[in-house]
């Protein structure tokens, strides 16, 4: 889903992104990594590969960790090797969410879940790994390319009139064609270290949902639970607002525009 835009965001500022996909290129691999890297000679690399199975992390932390730390790893080793920097997305789920605020990036994480441990251990390997490098936590992505949270809003409402969505988890939606554009322009320059890039504003899920189906025009009732309520398998970090401390970040239009923007390219794609 972000590899795809990032790619696109790439070619719209005159990149030549080569772009791998699961099928070409297994992360876990340090050798067919180097050899892919080597071959390619880029300026720079972005690592969008990703276990992005939150709840199938929690029965299969060893393959999550596998993608998403020692994979990360690498990633940015190989980078390395040509003295390229290298990007690595990370989440809002490295954070325990007992916050009353915003998360900024120097904040102690604590991870709830073994996908958020999973991630935790890529911003660790990356940072080892290459001392160029652009950690970038993101959140709740929203995009064309994948499966995502308005899209199985959209699905369910077409087979039935009510969804119930927890209202006790606070985020930033963040739409992926926003993302990418943010990562492409770090390329820019030498600003390495940790950044927070997500949606603009905050909200819950229950009320990212009932936006949702107001911009669709989509008539959908709205029942509110808590997490208890859903007994998810994965823990969820029940304030995890991503807001920057950087001098001079890269702010993302609010979370309401992004789905705008993603629901004009979702009718497009579906033409």
């Amino acid at each position: 889903m972000l590899g795809r835009d990032v790619a696109l965001a790439a070619r719209e500022v005159n990149h030549e992104p080569i772009a791998l996909g699961h099928d070409e290129l297994d992360i876990t691999d340090p050798e067919a990594v180097e050899r892919a890297v080597i071959e390619s000679n880029p300026g720079a690399v972005v690592n969008c590969a990703a276990w992005t199975d939150v709840d199938g992390a929690e029965t299969n932390e060893d393959e999550a960790t596998a993608v998403n730390g020692a994979g990360a790893g690498i990633v940015a080793a190989a980078a390395t090797s040509l003295e390229v920097p290298v990007i690595y997305p990370s989440s809002d789920y490295v954070f325990d969410g007992q916050r009353e605020d915003g998360y900024v990036e120097s904040d102690e994480t604590g991870p709830l879940s073994a996908y958020g441990r999973s991630k935790l251990a890529g911003e660790e390997e990356t940072r080892a790994a290459n001392r160029r490098h652009f950690i970038v936590r993101a959140s709740w992505l929203f995009g064309v390319n994948g499966r995502n949270f308005v899209d199985t809003m959209l699905g369910i409402a077409e087979h039935q009139d009510e969804v119930v969505v927890v209202r006790d988890q606070v985020g930033c939606p963040t739409y992926t064609g926003h993302l990418a554009r943010g990562l492409v322009r770090l390329l820019d320059g030498d600003d390495y270290g940790i950044h927070h890039m997500a949606g603009g504003g905050r909200c819950s899920w229950y009320e990212f949902a009932v936006e949702i189906f107001r911009q669709a025009g989509v008539d959908c009732r709205v029942l509110s639970a808590t997490s208890d309520m859903l007994d998810r398998p994965a823990p969820r970090p029940a304030f995890s607002v991503l807001v920057s401390e950087r001098e001079h970040p890269i702010l993302l239009p609010d979370w309401s525009e992004g789905l705008h923007d993603y629901l004009r390219e979702r009718a497009q794609v579906s033409a």
